[in-house]
Protein backbone atom coordinates (compact mmCIF):
# COMPACT_ATOMS: atom_id res chain seq x y z
CA UNK A 1 0.00 0.00 0.00
CA UNK A 2 2.72 2.68 1.22
CA UNK A 3 4.27 1.85 -2.79
CA UNK A 4 1.45 2.81 -4.33
CA UNK A 5 1.18 5.98 -1.97
CA UNK A 6 4.35 6.74 -3.18
CA UNK A 7 3.95 5.80 -6.30
CA UNK A 8 1.18 8.48 -6.71
CA UNK A 9 2.89 10.98 -4.91
CA UNK A 10 5.90 11.26 -7.66
CA UNK A 11 3.34 11.30 -10.27
CA UNK A 12 1.30 14.06 -8.69
CA UNK A 13 4.46 16.08 -8.06
CA UNK A 14 5.77 15.71 -11.59
CA UNK A 15 2.49 16.59 -13.21
CA UNK A 16 2.37 19.83 -10.65
CA UNK A 17 6.27 20.74 -11.45
CA UNK A 18 6.04 23.28 -8.93
CA UNK A 19 8.44 26.41 -9.61
CA UNK A 20 9.45 25.18 -13.02
CA UNK A 21 7.16 28.37 -14.50
CA UNK A 22 8.74 30.83 -12.34
CA UNK A 23 12.54 29.48 -13.04
CA UNK A 24 11.79 29.05 -17.22
CA UNK A 25 10.37 32.55 -17.14
CA UNK A 26 14.19 34.19 -16.82
CA UNK A 27 15.32 32.13 -19.32
CA UNK A 28 15.35 32.59 -22.90
CA UNK A 29 16.83 31.03 -26.23
CA UNK A 30 18.11 32.62 -29.06
CA UNK A 31 18.11 30.75 -32.54
CA UNK A 32 20.90 32.87 -34.33
CA UNK A 33 23.33 33.05 -37.24
CA UNK A 34 26.48 31.02 -37.22
CA UNK A 35 28.13 33.91 -37.56
CA UNK A 36 26.99 35.70 -34.38
CA UNK A 37 28.25 33.18 -32.57
CA UNK A 38 31.32 34.96 -30.95
CA UNK A 39 29.81 38.57 -30.75
CA UNK A 40 26.57 37.24 -28.75
CA UNK A 41 28.91 34.77 -26.63
CA UNK A 42 30.28 38.64 -25.67
CA UNK A 43 27.12 40.26 -25.47
CA UNK A 44 25.46 37.70 -22.92
CA UNK A 45 28.38 38.37 -20.61
CA UNK A 46 28.30 41.72 -20.60
CA UNK A 47 24.36 41.64 -20.40
CA UNK A 48 24.83 39.33 -17.33
CA UNK A 49 26.87 41.84 -15.54
CA UNK A 50 23.59 43.80 -15.34
CA UNK A 51 21.06 41.07 -15.48
CA UNK A 52 22.44 38.55 -13.56
CA UNK A 53 18.98 36.67 -12.57
CA UNK A 54 18.17 36.26 -16.62
CA UNK A 55 19.64 32.79 -18.29
CA UNK A 56 20.05 33.57 -22.04
CA UNK A 57 20.29 30.20 -24.21
CA UNK A 58 21.80 30.18 -27.38
CA UNK A 59 21.41 27.82 -30.51
CA UNK A 60 23.80 28.20 -33.66
CA UNK A 61 23.05 27.31 -37.25
CA UNK A 62 22.59 28.46 -40.38
CA UNK A 63 20.17 31.77 -40.85
CA UNK A 64 17.49 29.66 -43.21
CA UNK A 65 18.19 26.33 -40.89
CA UNK A 66 16.98 28.29 -38.10
CA UNK A 67 14.09 29.71 -39.76
CA UNK A 68 12.43 26.43 -40.37
CA UNK A 69 12.99 25.24 -36.85
CA UNK A 70 10.17 27.10 -36.29
CA UNK A 71 8.47 27.21 -39.20
CA UNK A 72 9.01 23.34 -40.43
CA UNK A 73 9.82 22.08 -36.78
CA UNK A 74 7.27 23.90 -34.90
CA UNK A 75 10.41 24.82 -32.59
CA UNK A 76 9.76 27.86 -30.04
CA UNK A 77 12.56 30.28 -29.61
CA UNK A 78 11.96 33.60 -27.69
CA UNK A 79 14.63 35.61 -29.95
CA UNK A 80 15.60 35.12 -33.60
CA UNK A 81 19.04 36.44 -35.12
CA UNK A 82 19.77 36.10 -39.12
CA UNK A 83 22.74 37.09 -41.08
CA UNK A 84 20.12 38.34 -43.93
CA UNK A 85 16.91 40.19 -42.98
CA UNK A 86 15.23 38.88 -46.34
CA UNK A 87 15.12 35.41 -44.62
CA UNK A 88 12.65 37.14 -41.71
CA UNK A 89 10.85 38.37 -44.64
CA UNK A 90 10.44 35.29 -47.03
CA UNK A 91 10.18 32.54 -44.23
CA UNK A 92 9.00 34.06 -41.24
CA UNK A 93 6.25 36.18 -42.39
CA UNK A 94 3.14 36.54 -41.53
CA UNK A 95 2.49 33.63 -39.32
CA UNK A 96 5.56 33.76 -37.63
CA UNK A 97 6.51 36.66 -36.63
CA UNK A 98 5.28 40.96 -38.02
CA UNK A 99 9.12 42.87 -37.30
CA UNK A 100 12.40 43.29 -37.64
CA UNK A 101 15.24 45.40 -36.73
CA UNK A 102 18.07 44.98 -38.66
CA UNK A 103 20.92 46.08 -36.43
CA UNK A 104 24.35 45.47 -38.10
CA UNK A 105 26.52 44.70 -41.45
CA UNK A 106 28.95 42.61 -42.84
CA UNK A 107 30.96 41.55 -46.23
CA UNK A 108 32.00 38.58 -48.34
CA UNK A 109 35.96 37.81 -48.19
CA UNK A 110 38.00 34.82 -49.29
CA UNK A 111 39.62 33.26 -45.84
CA UNK A 112 42.62 31.14 -45.52
CA UNK A 113 46.04 30.37 -43.44
CA UNK A 114 49.64 30.86 -43.77
CA UNK A 115 49.72 27.01 -44.73
CA UNK A 116 46.79 27.22 -47.76
CA UNK A 117 48.49 26.46 -51.15
CA UNK A 118 49.94 29.81 -52.95
CA UNK A 119 48.96 31.34 -49.53
CA UNK A 120 51.60 33.91 -50.55
CA UNK A 121 50.86 34.46 -53.91
CA UNK A 122 46.86 35.21 -53.51
CA UNK A 123 45.34 38.62 -53.86
CA UNK A 124 42.39 40.46 -54.30
CA UNK A 125 43.36 40.39 -58.55
CA UNK A 126 43.99 36.39 -58.94
CA UNK A 127 42.02 34.53 -56.13
CA UNK A 128 39.43 33.79 -58.91
CA UNK A 129 42.27 31.83 -60.97
CA UNK A 130 43.98 30.24 -57.85
CA UNK A 131 41.15 28.84 -56.50
CA UNK A 132 40.62 26.73 -59.97
CA UNK A 133 43.76 25.27 -59.96
CA UNK A 134 44.59 21.67 -59.64
CA UNK A 135 44.94 20.65 -56.06
CA UNK A 136 43.42 23.88 -54.36
CA UNK A 137 40.28 22.90 -52.39
CA UNK A 138 38.38 25.35 -50.90
CA UNK A 139 34.59 25.23 -48.96
CA UNK A 140 31.74 27.20 -48.76
CA UNK A 141 28.33 26.85 -46.95
CA UNK A 142 24.83 25.41 -47.82
CA UNK A 143 23.02 27.70 -49.79
CA UNK A 144 19.45 26.08 -49.06
CA UNK A 145 20.48 26.33 -45.14
CA UNK A 146 22.91 29.29 -44.50
CA UNK A 147 22.76 32.93 -46.41
CA UNK A 148 26.43 33.15 -46.32
CA UNK A 149 25.82 30.19 -49.29
CA UNK A 150 23.98 32.15 -51.13
CA UNK A 151 25.91 35.25 -50.84
CA UNK A 152 28.92 33.37 -52.32
CA UNK A 153 26.91 32.13 -55.48
CA UNK A 154 25.90 36.15 -55.50
CA UNK A 155 29.34 36.97 -55.33
CA UNK A 156 30.50 34.49 -57.67
CA UNK A 157 28.20 36.12 -60.12
CA UNK A 158 29.46 39.67 -60.03
CA UNK A 159 32.86 38.23 -60.22
CA UNK A 160 32.46 36.83 -63.29
CA UNK A 161 31.30 40.33 -64.94
CA UNK A 162 34.03 42.75 -62.54
CA UNK A 163 36.78 40.49 -63.66
CA UNK A 164 35.44 39.62 -67.28
CA UNK A 165 35.64 35.94 -66.75
CA UNK A 166 34.13 33.32 -69.24
CA UNK A 167 32.05 30.33 -67.31
CA UNK A 168 33.50 31.46 -63.85
CA UNK A 169 29.98 30.98 -62.34
CA UNK A 170 29.68 27.37 -63.55
CA UNK A 171 33.24 26.48 -62.91
CA UNK A 172 32.78 27.52 -59.00
CA UNK A 173 29.57 25.81 -59.00
CA UNK A 174 31.04 22.33 -59.69
CA UNK A 175 34.01 22.42 -57.75
CA UNK A 176 35.06 21.18 -54.43
CA UNK A 177 30.95 20.55 -53.40
CA UNK A 178 32.15 17.48 -51.17
CA UNK A 179 33.16 20.53 -48.86
CA UNK A 180 29.95 22.19 -48.47
CA UNK A 181 28.70 22.41 -44.59
CA UNK A 182 25.43 23.81 -43.33
CA UNK A 183 26.61 26.66 -41.96
CA UNK A 184 29.97 28.88 -42.91
CA UNK A 185 31.18 28.70 -39.35
CA UNK A 186 31.21 24.59 -39.78
CA UNK A 187 33.82 25.54 -42.56
CA UNK A 188 36.38 26.58 -40.10
CA UNK A 189 37.84 23.38 -38.27
CA UNK A 190 38.39 22.41 -42.25
CA UNK A 191 40.57 25.05 -42.83
CA UNK A 192 42.24 25.12 -39.53
CA UNK A 193 42.82 21.11 -40.36
CA UNK A 194 44.19 21.51 -43.64
CA UNK A 195 41.92 19.74 -45.23
CA UNK A 196 40.81 22.95 -46.91
CA UNK A 197 43.05 25.75 -48.74
CA UNK A 198 40.58 28.37 -48.70
CA UNK A 199 36.64 29.43 -47.49
CA UNK A 200 34.51 31.65 -48.74
CA UNK A 201 33.58 33.62 -45.22
CA UNK A 202 32.36 36.82 -43.55
CA UNK A 203 35.04 39.39 -42.68
CA UNK A 204 34.30 39.36 -39.40
CA UNK A 205 34.22 35.83 -38.47
CA UNK A 206 37.93 35.48 -40.15
CA UNK A 207 39.28 38.78 -38.04
CA UNK A 208 37.26 37.27 -34.77
CA UNK A 209 39.60 33.61 -35.25
CA UNK A 210 42.46 35.54 -36.55
CA UNK A 211 42.85 34.57 -40.34
CA UNK A 212 44.11 35.94 -43.08
CA UNK A 213 41.64 37.03 -45.74
CA UNK A 214 41.49 38.98 -48.91
CA UNK A 215 39.10 41.96 -48.73
CA UNK A 216 37.72 41.93 -51.74
CA UNK A 217 36.25 45.20 -54.13
CA UNK A 218 32.98 46.61 -53.05
CA UNK A 219 31.66 46.00 -56.37
CA UNK A 220 31.50 41.78 -55.21
CA UNK A 221 31.84 41.82 -51.74
CA UNK A 222 27.72 42.24 -51.23
CA UNK A 223 29.43 45.09 -47.92
CA UNK A 224 28.59 48.95 -49.42
CA UNK A 225 25.11 49.83 -49.18
CA UNK A 226 25.54 52.43 -52.50
CA UNK A 227 26.22 49.30 -54.54
CA UNK A 228 22.76 48.35 -54.03
CA UNK A 229 21.55 48.15 -57.16
CA UNK A 230 24.38 47.25 -58.53
CA UNK A 231 24.43 43.73 -56.59
CA UNK A 232 20.63 43.21 -57.38
CA UNK A 233 22.06 42.44 -61.01
CA UNK A 234 22.56 38.97 -59.17
CA UNK A 235 20.08 36.35 -58.23
CA UNK A 236 20.03 32.82 -56.89
CA UNK A 237 17.30 30.32 -55.77
CA UNK A 238 16.84 28.13 -52.54
CA UNK A 239 14.66 25.84 -51.48
CA UNK A 240 11.59 27.51 -50.32
CA UNK A 241 9.10 26.10 -46.86
CA UNK A 242 6.97 23.35 -49.48
CA UNK A 243 8.06 20.76 -51.14
CA UNK A 244 9.70 21.86 -54.95
CA UNK A 245 9.07 25.74 -53.47
CA UNK A 246 11.87 28.12 -54.42
CA UNK A 247 12.61 31.04 -53.55
CA UNK A 248 14.54 34.02 -54.92
CA UNK A 249 17.06 35.59 -53.28
CA UNK A 250 18.85 39.06 -55.46
CA UNK A 251 22.11 40.59 -54.36
CA UNK A 252 22.11 43.71 -52.03
CA UNK A 253 24.12 44.75 -48.93
CA UNK A 254 25.01 42.71 -45.79
CA UNK A 255 22.21 43.17 -43.34
CA UNK A 256 21.92 41.37 -39.88
CA UNK A 257 18.14 41.43 -38.24
CA UNK A 258 16.65 40.18 -35.35
CA UNK A 259 12.97 39.59 -34.06
CA UNK A 260 10.98 37.98 -31.33
CA UNK A 261 8.77 35.64 -32.80
CA UNK A 262 5.06 35.46 -32.75
CA UNK A 263 4.79 32.46 -30.16
CA UNK A 264 7.49 33.31 -28.01
CA UNK A 265 7.20 32.16 -24.65
CA UNK A 266 9.13 35.10 -22.76
CA UNK A 267 8.55 38.05 -24.90
CA UNK A 268 9.16 40.47 -21.62
CA UNK A 269 12.27 39.32 -21.06
CA UNK A 270 13.53 38.93 -24.52
CA UNK A 271 12.92 42.58 -24.80
CA UNK A 272 14.71 43.54 -22.16
CA UNK A 273 17.99 41.60 -24.04
CA UNK A 274 17.38 43.20 -26.95
CA UNK A 275 16.83 46.68 -25.28
CA UNK A 276 21.08 45.67 -24.26
CA UNK A 277 21.61 44.50 -27.53
CA UNK A 278 20.34 47.18 -29.57
CA UNK A 279 22.00 49.99 -27.31
CA UNK A 280 25.01 52.18 -29.26
CA UNK A 281 27.34 51.77 -26.31
CA UNK A 282 26.50 47.98 -24.98
CA UNK A 283 25.72 45.71 -27.56
CA UNK A 284 25.94 47.61 -30.40
CA UNK A 285 29.24 48.48 -29.55
CA UNK A 286 30.56 45.07 -28.50
CA UNK A 287 29.23 43.90 -32.34
CA UNK A 288 31.85 46.89 -34.06
CA UNK A 289 34.65 45.18 -31.48
CA UNK A 290 34.04 42.22 -33.19
CA UNK A 291 34.14 43.02 -37.09
CA UNK A 292 30.38 43.36 -37.26
CA UNK A 293 29.57 47.42 -38.31
CA UNK A 294 26.64 48.10 -36.34
CA UNK A 295 23.80 50.53 -38.05
CA UNK A 296 23.24 53.30 -36.14
CA UNK A 297 19.90 54.13 -35.47
CA UNK A 298 18.78 50.30 -36.25
CA UNK A 299 16.34 49.72 -38.78
CA UNK A 300 13.13 48.58 -38.92
CA UNK A 301 10.31 47.69 -41.48
CA UNK A 302 7.00 47.84 -39.29
CA UNK A 303 7.63 50.68 -36.42
CA UNK A 304 3.66 50.43 -35.37
CA UNK A 305 4.45 46.69 -34.68
CA UNK A 306 7.44 47.05 -32.73
CA UNK A 307 7.27 46.59 -28.34
CA UNK A 308 7.20 50.06 -27.42
CA UNK A 309 10.79 49.18 -25.34
CA UNK A 310 12.66 48.97 -28.81
CA UNK A 311 10.86 51.71 -30.64
CA UNK A 312 13.50 54.43 -29.98
CA UNK A 313 16.33 52.71 -31.26
CA UNK A 314 14.75 52.45 -34.54
CA UNK A 315 14.01 54.53 -37.89
CA UNK A 316 11.41 52.96 -40.83
CA UNK A 317 13.61 51.88 -43.96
Amino acid sequence: MWRLVFLFSVIFLSSCDFGKNSADSNTITIFHAGSLSYPLREVIKDFNLEHSDIKVLTESSGSVAAARKITDLNRICDIYATADYKVIEELLYPDHADWYIAFARNELSVVFTDKSKYAAEITTGNWHEILQRPGVRFGRSDPNADPCGYRTLLMWQLAQNFYNLHKFYDQMLGKDTRFIRPKEVDLLALLETYTIDYVFLYRSVAEQHGLNYLILPDSINLGNPEFHEHYRTASVEVQGTAPGEKIKFYGEPMVYAVTIPSKAPYQDVAEIFLDFLLHQEKGLRIMEENGQPAIIPCLTDQIDNLPLKLIPFCIPF
